[in-house]
């Protein structure tokens, strides 16, 4: 049996605010968004930096930074941007919508997905799905019937974490081979071929959270 046997990873929280070692949120949502629609409304109405900053009382180079989402301006100072164009102060904002996705799926509600392992007894439900951003998240639980074969020809893009809940199975990954029993974990790159090579004792379920940018879809 080949694997990361006996080896201790030494996990430190950098940030308490986070609750991991994720950093936190670091870009400013709200300016960028102001930022991007006073630049589109200046474009809009084919004035410079310059000539916008003028009929404002502001500086260029202020101009230049909120346009970049690199300052908060000030109220006073979104009312002049605001009335040397001849918007309402709320057009400004129309750009921005702050969003925090959550998806909640109650016990055994889960939706049940065709994959490429179902043919050979493996039942996927889905648990939830990202609604938006940069990156997809797919939690599945996984169940593996008495009637499952094993199957190692997965292969997709992203990283996979599988947790461990019941059974027993010894899972490929490339080159290496892992005896998984009920609170073990795996986290590897889902580029390499990967699966269940082996049942020791069925059925079994698992959790697995698959991990991928939203362009690779």
């Amino acid at each position: 049996m080949r694997g990361w046997q006996g080896m201790v990873l030494s996990l430190s929280v950098q940030d308490s605010s986070t609750g991991s070692g994720a950093p936190g949120e670091t870009r400013k949502t709200l300016e960028i968004a102001l930022g991007r629609q006073i630049r589109a409304i200046r474009r809009s109405h084919d004035l410079s930096v310059a000539d916008l900053a003028a009929a404002a009382g502001i500086s260029a180079g202020m101009l230049s930074k909120i346009e970049n989402g690199q300052i908060s301006p000030s109220l006073s100072t979104i009312a002049a941007i605001a009335a040397s164009v001849n918007v309402p102060i709320s057009t400004l904002f129309a750009a921005f919508e702050e969003k925090s996705d959550c998806s909640y799926v109650p016990a055994g509600k889960g939706v049940n997905i065709e994959r490429r392992g179902t043919k050979a007894g493996h039942v996927y439900e889905l648990l939830g799905h990202a609604l938006g951003g940069d990156v997809v998240v797919e939690p599945y639980l996984i169940t593996l019937r008495e009637d499952a074969s094993p199957f190692t020809g997965f292969q997709h893009a992203g990283v996979e974490f599988i947790y461990m809940l019941s059974g027993e199975v010894v899972y490929r990954h490339a080159e290496g081979r892992y005896r998984l029993k009920p609170g073990d974990a795996l986290l590897f790159d889902s580029g390499a071929l990967h699966g269940p090579e082996e049942f020791v004792q069925l059925p079994m379920t698992y959790l697995s959270i698959i991990v991928y940018p939203r362009q690779a879809l």
